[in-house]
């Protein structure tokens, strides 16, 4: 199974755009999105190029929560607090926006990636790529869909077979 992980769209509608439509050329079987979604209508243009599953968490700029849960319930998509766990192919996934500095959510992110817990531990927030495995544990921080912070729109993709992320550019 393919799974497509983006985060911190911020409401870039080429960026949602450009992750939907090489999410469809891969044909990914679900989008993991890690939060700073910001808008309800973002989910609607991830909707209208493709994106038809789609489990997210909140990040700390999405404010409008009821607005987001709400679309996302009429799209048949869902949005959570984090952590937010959830199975697929038989593995463990662990869901987080991040909070504060990046060192803090680094320290949060390899702390529960050396508990052995999860399969994987997936975050944003950091706006910085992290692909890397701890003990058994796949480490992923897609970057940001939005190039905003460092001028480069990324998203990654997972393989559940082998647990190994493919960065991508959008």
């Amino acid at each position: 199974m393919l799974i497509g992980v983006i985060s911190d769209t911020h409401d870039d509608l080429e960026a949602v755009k450009r992750a939907a439509k090489v999410f469809a050329e891969k044909r990914v079987s679900l989008v993991l999105h890690l939060g700073d979604i910001v808008a309800p209508f973002t989910l609607r243009a991830l909707h209208d190029n493709g994106v038809k599953r789609l489990v997210a968490v909140y990040g700390n700029n999405c404010g409008e929560r009821l607005g987001l849960r709400e679309v996302a319930g009429k799209l048949g998509y869902e949005i959570h607090e984090w952590p937010h766990l959830i199975e697929l192919g038989g593995k463990r996934f662990l869901m987080i926006h991040g909070i504060g500095p990046v060192e803090k959510t680094k320290m949060l992110v390899d702390s529960l990636a050396k508990s052995g817990d999860y399969d994987a531990v997936l975050y944003g927030h950091t706006h910085v790529i992290d692909n890397r495995v701890v003990g058994s544990t796949l480490v992923l921080n897609p970057g940001e869909a939005c190039g905003c912070l460092n001028g480069k729109r990324t998203a990654a993709i997972i393989n559940t077979e082998t647990m190994k992320a493919e960065i991508i550019e959008i």
